[in-house]
């Protein structure tokens, strides 16, 4: 009577090595890029915070933003390339932008973002 084996083959196993390992390499060069993201979040909506009511101009806005760049050194976007549009009520601040991650060979690992404020005139 023949056995029965159970259990995972060498090549089985080298396979699945090889395809967690891809998974936590992207996921390691991707943590940085995401942790840029929350620090772009955080800056516009501080700028909201300290501006919100109170009749900024947009020289006030873009200066709150530059230092608030460099402070917490963002170097994916720059201030510069953020969007600021002039609404009824308010001033809309948007940072659109894709970060670009070399992974493998001539594979790159690409996130796009979009965040906005509106800070209230």
């Amino acid at each position: 009577m023949m056995r029965h084996e159970k259990g995972v083959t060498l090549i089985g196993f080298l396979i699945m090595a090889v395809f967690l390992g891809l998974f936590a390499l992207a996921t390691i060069k991707l943590i940085p890029v995401y942790l840029e993201y929350g620090k772009v979040q955080s800056t516009l909506s501080k700028v909201k915070t300290e501006f919100d009511g109170k009749n900024p101009t947009i020289t006030d806005i873009n200066r709150s933003l530059e230092r608030r760049f460099d402070i917490e050194d963002v170097r994916r976007i720059s201030w510069k390339e953020l969007k600021i549009t002039r609404e009824p009520r308010s001033y809309r601040v948007q940072a659109e932008y894709e970060a670009r991650v070399y992974y493998i060979g001539n594979l790159y690992l690409v996130a796009e973002f979009d965040t906005s404020v509106d800070i209230q005139r």
